[in-house]
């Protein structure tokens, strides 16, 4: 009988001590779990100047800090920077995705490093006047990566206006009406339409409903694409970012969001 007790009370010191195997390994397993879902899906490095017109600083500091904000709920890295001289290989090597917020590379430096970047299969979100470009801009590569669109005009001052949604399955604007009401902005128009490249997206485009739209400068109608994605790259360009009016619209925040989403876990 002794014996017999003996082997229960060993048996039991057995399976208490496999309980607390157990325990652990699962206390583990739930900790790994937790500090993989919270490390960072994707790394986003953000370009702006604070010596450029003033309504576009406005837009880059607002957009910083909602990017900061939304990096939190959507588990990305976001990181702001005034130095376009990271435009170049071994910075970008640790991030997946470059914004830029308020201004674009000016030397030939920072456009080789931004083009061997985006060739290379990284993204690219440019707010506003990031793809501005004229006869002086002399930047062919550049120009072919917007889908061909040289700058033609605006509408002044800026203004509100409606936009119309044309693809409402893709990824970036599912979550938005067939239209809706976009916080005033200065409006650009292109030539050649980006629409005409047929390597490229038309998203969203100004409601015609909206013509004539300005008073100084007025857009008094035609095609113009206010969102588009050139389809051999990952980027999307946005022509809101003027004033410190964008981030008033919950529905134009949620464009916002799922803009930089989109880019930073799109895979070319």
């Amino acid at each position: 009988m002794v014996h017999d007790f003996s082997r229960r009370g060993r048996w039991l010191e057995m399976m208490r001590r496999a309980r607390e195997i157990l325990q652990t390994v699962i206390a583990l397993t739930v900790l790994s779990v937790a500090a993989y879902a919270q490390q960072p899906v994707f790394h986003v490095l953000a370009f702006y100047s604070d010596t450029v017109e003033h309504d576009h600083v406005e837009f880059a500091h607002q957009a910083i800090r909602f990017y900061d904000e939304i990096a939190k709920r959507d588990h990305f890295e976001f990181k702001a920077t005034t130095d376009w001289d990271d435009l170049n290989a071994a910075k970008l090597a640790g991030y997946q995705m470059v914004v830029w917020l308020d201004d674009f590379p000016h030397t030939p430096q920072q456009r080789s490093g931004f083009e061997t970047y985006m060739e290379h299969g990284g993204g690219w979100l440019g707010f506003h006047i990031a793809a501005y470009n004229d006869a002086e801009t002399r930047w062919p590569w550049f120009l072919s990566f917007l889908g061909g669109g040289v700058f033609y005009g605006n509408n002044w001052p800026p203004m509100p206006a409606t936009i119309t949604v044309d693809d409402p399955k893709h990824p970036v604007t599912r979550r938005l009406p067939s239209s809706f009401p976009a916080p005033s902005n200065e409006w650009y128009l292109w030539r050649p339409s980006p629409r005409e490249n047929k390597e490229v997206k038309v998203l969203l485009t100004l409601a015609p409903s909206n013509y004539p739209l300005g008073m100084k400068d007025v857009l008094r109608g035609g095609d113009v694409p206010v969102m588009w994605t050139n389809t051999r790259y990952r980027m999307l360009y946005m022509n809101m970012g003027h004033g410190d009016r964008i981030f008033t619209s919950e529905i134009q925040n949620r464009l916002m969001e799922d803009a930089m989403v989109w880019v930073g876990r799109s895979e070319r």
